[in-house]
């Protein structure tokens, strides 16, 4: 039967032209939300370099197997983007109309699809047309620059920044506000071009209100949030781990420095020209104890401070424990579907797709027989496009 699950977005099609990083990882969330999500998987993978099934952000996706250099594979993704509401690709721009499946292509076929382009720097621009990673495209929206300490480099944050916060999440809400469109009354499909660049930068707004007024430096660790301040920051703990400290609120800090036990020596919250002995302070302290000593000081107050977890410790934290916000499926501890709802709640429904594993199921349940015949023509030894 047709892949329906759970999420407000059962019922819904969705196209995936296989691809890397952020643009796998929005139609994982489409699929956790109920999204059926096909991924035109081509001969010789585009994966992460591991085990198939050991990529989560394959998970809650059927998988079918197409040549793009086939003219037949081409007709193939056409015919399912004509049965689709959402297409998703992240190739360079002029890729996907190279290879024939590109707005024009797949909107002729289907004038209501919402066709998503995801994208380190655009489709247009003097940078468009060049390499990039996260790294690079947070850069040069000063997003990078913010995070680290004063007297060292810019701080890098894996690649959650840009390509999932400023890629994946801005295609999500640009695909799902183009599908309300093109499901009101006359409404029609469009092309949503989610550039990481855009949605990083997008991100900083309240930064960029915040220096305008003059309440904020433009450079690290001299601000409010950026560790600046020595109640908003991480300190080392006895046993070599780290404490996060967010007491920016007076009554919260006032917490904080009770169960911290801070003498009435140290310099004042508002003592500005004395928070660098504040800060040294408080370093002071929290090396009298071990990192499990001090969860338990602050368990449960208003103090703000919280243990910093690794990647494997994070799912046995008791609040996260409680909430599911972690789940095993198939042997794999991953994050469970996020947000939530309270009448369609989405589940991990399927493990990650295998390529080209589920194409007899997609040709029976999208009424494409051509597609079975298609997996045959597929020869599995193509290289990168």
């Amino acid at each position: 039967m047709a892949e329906s699950g759970n999420g407000p977005l059962s019922g819904v099609r969705v196209v995936e032209l296989a691809g890397i990083g952020p643009g796998p990882f929005a139609a994982m969330l489409l699929a956790d939300l109920g999204a059926d999500v096909i991924r035109v998987d081509r001969p010789g993978g585009a994966g992460l370099g591991v085990d198939p099934a050991y990529d989560v952000t394959n998970r809650n996706k059927r998988s079918v197997l197409l040549d793009l250099k086939d003219p037949d594979g081409v007709a193939r993704v056409l015919d399912l983007a004509e049965r689709a509401d959402v297409l998703v690709e992240g190739y360079r721009p002029g890729v996907a109309e190279r290879l024939g499946v590109g707005p024009e292509q797949c909107l002729a076929r289907n004038p209501r699809l919402v066709y998503g382009r995801m994208t380190g720097w655009g489709q247009q621009g003097p940078l468009a047309d060049t390499a990039g990673h996260d790294i690079g495209y947070i850069a040069i929206t000063g997003a990078l620059g913010m995070i680290g300490p004063p007297d060292g480099p810019p701080a890098v944050p894996a690649n959650l920044l840009g390509d999932y916060a400023g890629g994946s999440l801005y295609l999500v809400i640009g695909v799902l506000a183009a599908l309300q469109h093109a499901r009101t009354e006359g409404g029609r499909g469009q092309v949503v071009d989610a550039a990481i660049v855009d949605g990083t930068a997008h991100l900083t707004a309240m930064i960029h209100g915040m220096l305008a007024a003059g309440g904020w430096q433009d450079r690290r660790g001299a601000n409010l949030l950026d560790g600046g301040t020595p109640f908003y920051g991480t300190y080392e703990t006895a046993d070599g781990g780290h404490m996060a400290v967010g007491a920016l609120e007076k009554r919260f800090y006032a917490e904080f420095v009770r169960l911290l036990g801070l003498g009435e020596e140290v310099p004042g919250r508002d003592d500005l020209a004395g928070w660098g002995a504040l800060r040294t302070a408080i370093a002071a302290r929290f090396k009298t104890r071990t990192r499990e000593e001090w969860t338990a000081v602050f368990e449960k107050s208003d103090a703000c401070v919280a243990p910093v977890l690794s990647l494997r410790e994070a799912p046995e934290h008791p609040h996260l424990a409680a909430r599911g916000t972690f789940v095993d499926h198939g042997g794999i501890t991953q994050p469970a579907p996020a947000p939530r709802f309270s009448h369609t709640p989405g589940t991990v429904r399927r493990p990650p797709a295998q390529p080209g594993a589920d194409t007899e199921d997609i040709a029976r349940d999208w009424r494409l027989p051509a597609l079975a015949a298609a997996k045959a023509r597929a020869e599995p030894q193509d290289g990168e496009r």
